[in-house]
């Protein structure tokens, strides 16, 4: 069966363009105006027939599977029993199942705590809220290139303006910038990155009045940027000895994406908090921030939670998702993705720029800081069926977050169609 019927967007996606124009708000975007009408492990089937391979997995979401059979499994099950009391009301034994995967799950072997939420902003949002109440301190250094979200709070821990924060403020006070480490355009150590962070939060901040420092372990919308080794481990140690709480935000790099549970576990880096939203679930919204016992303890009863948070339907889609990872071992078809796709991207992108990542959360960085090139490539691959997203700060940035489980012949074939878009994209 042919995988494109059709041009890129079909005609049933033109005309579904053509209502969403008089329905949906032009501030929310999409990256290829296809309109999905179901989904196998590494294709997603649109409207019109076409079969597109998916590189992308809704943005690191999907990576068990879409549909995964125990996420559907569960969701049915669940569905059928009851969709919601609101924990805060009438608990239910899913939200505490979670909370003891996550407490397993996250780094380190100290005794944790776990709440749920129902997003990624919403997590990290609320480690800073937590980190806050414990250390009764007010400031939060977050880096350059750093993406948190879009509410309030989190726009201001967030880098980019456009089109994140652009004419969206004032924003939330109290948050302060550091440099990153970024191997590919600094030239610096871990260590050396770390030295000249630690520099600028001591002159802006000062570091007794640092609530907590927020980082992705590997950057995500700014650029797929891993900073040199030893940097994070740097980060934690000035935490610990300053008093300030390390908040990582594993919120694109969690479940098995990287080929670890966790980013952080690349170097032993235990964090004292961790935020987790997007691979937990298989697509449906959850998210949690996981801790210390003794920080996570001293909030007052009332003050964490949400109507919505730790939904009993998207509670037992973790559920299924987590044991999938486990059954499946998902961080080892990580690594082998990133065995795969690696050299050949390399290969292909050359003295052009900068390809690297972990796992199956991999980039190609074009040596322009323009975003014309990283465009090119990505519109040739969406018009022969292949779907990849751009990203970085200065929008240069190609990111390939494959589903863990897609089938090795749907994999190569997306990145020779790849390959080919790099040689013509670079070359013009």
């Amino acid at each position: 069966m042919p995988r494109l019927l059709t041009q890129i967007p079909g005609p049933r996606s033109q005309e579904l363009t053509a209502r969403r124009k008089g329905a949906v708000a032009a501030g929310v975007g999409s990256t290829l105006p296809v309109y999905i009408d179901h989904a196998e492990d590494g294709l997603l089937v649109d409207v019109d027939g076409n079969r597109l391979i998916d590189l992308g997995s809704g943005i690191a979401v999907t990576g068990v599977g879409n549909p995964a059979p125990r996420v559907a499994e569960a969701v049915h099950a669940q569905i059928d029993r009851f969709s919601h009391t609101c924990f805060m009301v009438t608990p239910y034994e899913g939200y505490v199942e979670v909370c003891e995967r996550l407490n397993a799950l996250t780094p380190g072997t100290h005794e944790k705590r776990s709440v749920l939420f129902n997003s990624g902003a919403e997590a990290v949002e609320n480690a800073v809220k937590i980190a806050r109440h414990v250390t009764g301190r007010p400031a939060v250094v977050v880096f350059d290139h750093a993406y948190h979200g879009r509410t309030n709070l989190t726009m201001a821990l967030t880098a980019k303006n456009m089109p994140y924060k652009h004419r969206f403020g004032p924003f939330a006070p109290e948050v302060y910038r550091a440099p990153m480490s970024y191997p590919f355009r600094d030239g610096l150590s871990g260590p050396e990155a770390a030295s000249r962070a630690f520099e600028v939060i001591g002159k802006q901040v000062g570091a007794g009045n640092v609530a907590c420092v927020v980082i992705e372990p590997v950057q995500g919308e700014g650029g797929f940027i891993a900073p040199a080794p030893g940097f994070l481990p740097a980060l934690a140690a000035w935490c610990s000895e300053h008093g300030a709480l390390l908040v990582a935000d594993e919120i694109q790099t969690g479940f098995c994406r990287t080929g670890t549970w966790f980013a952080c576990e690349h170097e032993d880096v235990v964090p004292d908090l961790v935020t987790t939203a997007k691979g937990i679930a298989g697509g449906l919204p959850l998210a949690g921030v996981t801790g210390r016992a003794e920080v996570m303890d001293a909030v007052h009863p009332g003050g964490l939670g949400g109507t919505y948070g730790g939904n009993p339907v998207a509670c037992a889609a973790a559920l299924g998702a987590i044991d999938t990872m486990v059954e499946l071992d998902l961080n080892a078809a990580a690594r082998r993705i990133e065995a795969f796709v690696l050299p050949r991207l390399r290969s292909a992108v050359g003295a052009h720029g900068d390809v690297r990542g972990l796992g199956a959360m991999l980039a190609v960085e074009f040596a322009e800081q323009t975003p014309e090139v990283a465009a090119r490539v990505a519109a040739a691959c969406h018009a022969a069926g292949v779907v990849v997203l751009t990203c970085g700060t200065h929008g240069n940035v190609l990111r390939l977050l494959p589903p863990l489980v897609i089938p090795d012949d749907l994999l190569a074939e997306g990145v020779t169609v790849l390959e080919r878009a790099i040689s013509e994209g670079v070359g013009r």
